[in-house]
């Protein structure tokens, strides 16, 4: 249904991120893209559609409170005998779980990224499961579970340009379709 805020662009690539989130009074959903979205049809007169350019000089913080939904997975490189799997599609994508893990993850992410965790600050975790059904056209139902961790902590910016193209306008981790990895900020005052 969020295709439909971009209009005209069937069969591209998606570009953008989302998110849904339940608040009192009914439900948010939040974008990022590089193009501005329209409001979509279904939409009701009620319902309220605003859109919002995030201005250059929010990136200047060094800083950031963070929120993120993600669906941290990793593919496993050994087989149940310990056997090294060579080929990659055969590799099934599995859960991240434990606390540890769970930061171990997101700190590689954020190597990855032009971001990392800063050291004293509290990383959050809360986790949930969400199911899903995938329906193909003319073809079987798909049943499929997403473990969805939220985490929230602070991180610090290493190298804005990553950061931008990597992370902020692409998301972080698997199932983004799903409204997985949009990173949610808010700077910090310089400390």
């Amino acid at each position: 249904m969020v295709w439909q805020a971009f209009p005209g662009r069937d069969g591209e690539k998606r570009d953008f991120l989302t998110r849904l989130d339940d608040k009192p009074g009914g439900t948010q959903l939040l974008i990022v893209s590089p193009i501005a979205p329209v409001r979509p049809d279904w939409l009701g007169d009620a319902d309220v559609w605003e859109t919002k350019s995030i201005p250059p000089a929010f990136f200047q913080a060094r800083r950031y409170r963070f929120q993120l939904r993600a669906n941290p997975t990793h593919k496993p490189v050994k087989d149940k005998d310990g056997n090294y799997i060579a080929d990659a599609k055969k590799r099934k994508r599995r859960a991240v779980t434990g606390e540890a893990e769970l930061a171990a993850w997101l700190q590689r992410k954020g190597e990855a990224g032009g971001f990392r965790l800063c050291n004293g600050a509290p990383l959050e975790t809360w986790n949930e499961v969400q199911r899903f059904e995938k329906r193909q056209a003319n073809g079987p139902q798909h049943h499929g579970i997403h473990g969805t961790v939220d985490f929230s902590g602070v991180i610090e910016i290493t190298d804005l340009a990553l950061f931008l193209t990597a992370t902020f306008t692409k998301g972080i981790g698997s199932a983004k379709a799903f409204g997985f990895g949009m990173l949610l900020l808010a700077p910090l005052a310089a400390q």
